[in-house]
């Protein structure tokens, strides 16, 4: 890996001052229930609250900026099964670029009709055979685009990272800086971005990755020393995480800095979920509740810590909420 091809914290601060303006900074969320069920003090980040219910629209406009600042209006490709994809239809409609995004056919229909709202063209794939990268580019070539990957590019991994600054600025002003960062991780884009932010700001603080059961590859990544890949037959549940390997980009940085990784059960996804909805009053999608999850089940440890988390989107299908709701506690 050509590390001169990674990002860095410069390149993460550098992201929030562009973005200023073009995204919502979320607030930080406590909870004395959350702190008590867990014994900890846990400070939460809700993005389902961010333009496009999700933190993907921090890389994908840093991307989007830095690429219309060099004058190219070819516009923009990207993959992806919806909150990244939407990200950079919104960030295309922004800044005057047309945006063409190649999603899964199976993709839920609120992200697909979303990502169509704002006016980017929707290529359906197979998810389980398609070669993603392959047909983003050949989509590129075709329209003169540029390809934005969902996380393993330096611009995008810069723009997520502006997350995790936000939530220890946050927490500092209320006298906290917290012991431990669980994340929601598909790609690493997220996390990486994340454990950047952490090592300049809060370094020693333990950086968790957080999967769902059967797409745990940064985990089994982590405790092999090397990029490992799932088999992709996992439950699907957590549509957003369902990426079968790290990212070349994204595991080089997350590989030395991240404590390790768990995995979450769908019966922990929907606990968060429901504890998220009666409790902070923010509705969360499956994927993006991971980290809540494995807060909740004591898989990150809370005990006397501070624990920051990131709920990461809130781009759910209603039956799919409806059943959350409906699950035994």
């Amino acid at each position: 890996m050509n590390q001169a091809a990674l990002p860095g914290f410069a390149d993460v601060l550098a992201a929030a001052e562009r973005l200023r303006g073009h995204i919502i900074r979320t607030p930080l969320l406590r909870h004395p229930l959350l702190d008590q069920l867990t014994g900890g003090t846990v400070l939460v980040k809700p993005e389902p609250l961010q333009r496009t219910g999700s933190f993907k629209l921090r890389g994908a406009t840093n991307a989007a900026l830095l690429l219309a600042a060099t004058g190219d209006r070819g516009g923009i490709v990207t993959h992806s099964s919806g909150n990244h994809g939407q990200a950079c239809a919104a960030a295309a409609h922004a800044l005057g670029l047309k945006a063409t995004i190649a999603m899964p056919a199976d993709a839920p229909a609120i992200k697909v009709e979303s990502t169509r709202r704002w006016g980017a063209e929707i290529i359906p794939f197979d998810r389980h055979n398609t070669d993603r990268d392959a047909l983003t580019a050949r989509l590129a070539e075709e329209r003169g685009a540029t390809v934005i990957p969902p996380f393993d590019h330096p611009h995008v991994i810069a723009g997520q990272g502006t997350m995790a600054l936000e939530l220890i600025e946050d927490a500092r002003a209320i006298g906290l800086s917290p012991d431990a960062l669980a994340i929601c991780t598909g790609g690493g884009g997220l996390i990486g971005g994340s454990a950047l932010t952490a090592e300049a700001l809060i370094p020693g603080a333990e950086i968790w990755a957080v999967e769902p059961e059967g797409w745990d590859d940064t985990r089994q990544s982590l405790a092999a020393g090397h990029r490992v890949a799932v088999d992709g037959s996992g439950p699907g549940l957590c549509d957003s995480l369902l990426s079968k390997q790290p990212g070349a980009l994204t595991f080089a940085i997350n590989q030395p800095r991240l404590a390790g990784g768990v995995a979450v059960t769908e019966a922990e996804v929907f606990r968060a979920m429901r504890f998220a909805f009666e409790h902070l009053k923010v509705v969360v999608e499956p994927g993006g509740a991971v980290a809540l999850a494995a807060v909740l089940a004591g898989k990150v440890d809370a005990r006397g810590r501070i624990v920051g988390l990131v709920m990461s989107g809130g781009n759910v299908d209603p039956a799919v909420f409806a059943r959350a709701l409906a699950a035994s506690a």
